[in-house]
């Protein structure tokens, strides 16, 4: 039903439906399966966020301790007072941290779209359910939106680490969430797209160094800034704010910029953070850990 963003947003606009419906409309077709079915599968995708989102923030430990906790302290943060941040700016960063402190410590998410960036899309959603209160439907709706942009980016460029870097896994997850928050927020079409060019454009040529070569460090806070990032673009895009380039031409720079990036600084470990003297001591001393473990 449509390839690029060009497309989805002409599909919404002469339907007259929201993007989240396109989505829907295109699994059916694609899948064969029933509405209802469709439905239910993003309902327990919905569900799993959401008991990750909990989970974290009761605090959790990954098995290297390079993560975990980080979540809670920004909650406590929030509820001292003394937060020069937006609440929901910053629940939103707290609960993508805990999203992917849970996947740190082996625990259950929703790759969205990979497990290096599972924490953006929930942890605003459900950040902004606070002042949005939305319907169990429309949450729903939210991931579906999220979803159509996620398989543009999918279909066009990459949503791969190790193929496209940090841009294209933080960067793609953020501007799915930013699209999504202004359907939700009752946003059109066009201004979704705004929101996912916005977004994605101010985080092209992010690269991937995971440190020891685990999803925690630098990942957790990646998780953080590109949550704060995807509201921040949707706030721009709701105030009638358009991105110079087409969402489409974004989409298609960061597959560029991933097809030119060094294979150091593509989930090899072997640069960027990774590289660091810090870096390769944490990695010595993780390793050495598991070693003594084993033996």
């Amino acid at each position: 039903m449509f390839r690029n963003v060009a497309e989805l947003v002409e599909l919404a606009e002469k339907k007259q439906v929201k993007i989240a419906e396109v989505m829907i409309q295109q699994e059916m077709e694609v899948t064969g399966l029933a509405r209802e079915d469709i439905i239910a599968k993003m309902e327990h995708n919905l569900v799993v966020m959401e008991q990750a989102v909990e989970r974290g923030l009761k605090g959790v430990t990954s098995v290297s301790g390079l993560t975990g906790g980080d979540s809670v302290l920004l909650q406590n943060y929030i509820k001292s007072g003394k937060s020069l941040g937006g609440n929901i700016l910053l629940d939103a960063v707290s609960k993508a941290m805990a999203t992917n402190e849970v996947n740190a410590a082996m625990g259950v998410i929703c790759a969205t779209p990979t497990a290096g960036s599972a924490g953006v899309v929930p942890g605003t959603l459900f950040a902004v359910k606070k002042k949005l209160n939305p319907t169990r439907m429309e949450m729903v709706e939210y991931l579906f939106t999220a979803a159509a942009f996620g398989f543009v980016v999918a279909n066009n460029a990459s949503i791969s680490g190790a193929a496209g870097g940090c841009q294209a896994e933080v960067g793609s997850a953020s501007g799915m969430a930013a699209a999504a928050i202004v359907e939700l927020a009752g946003g059109t079409p066009s201004q979704c797209a705004e929101a996912m060019a916005i977004t994605l454009k101010n985080m092209l040529g992010l690269v991937c160094d995971p440190v020891a070569g685990l999803v925690e460090v630098p990942c957790v806070k990646r998780n953080a800034m590109g949550a704060s990032n995807a509201i921040t673009a949707a706030d721009m895009a709701l105030a009638g704010i358009k991105s110079r380039i087409p969402c489409d031409e974004v989409i298609h720079s960061m597959y560029l910029i991933g097809q030119t990036m060094p294979t150091a600084l593509r989930e090899t470990a072997k640069g960027g953070l990774a590289a660091t003297p810090t870096g390769k001591r944490l990695e010595a001393e993780i390793f050495g850990q598991q070693k003594q473990l084993q033996s």
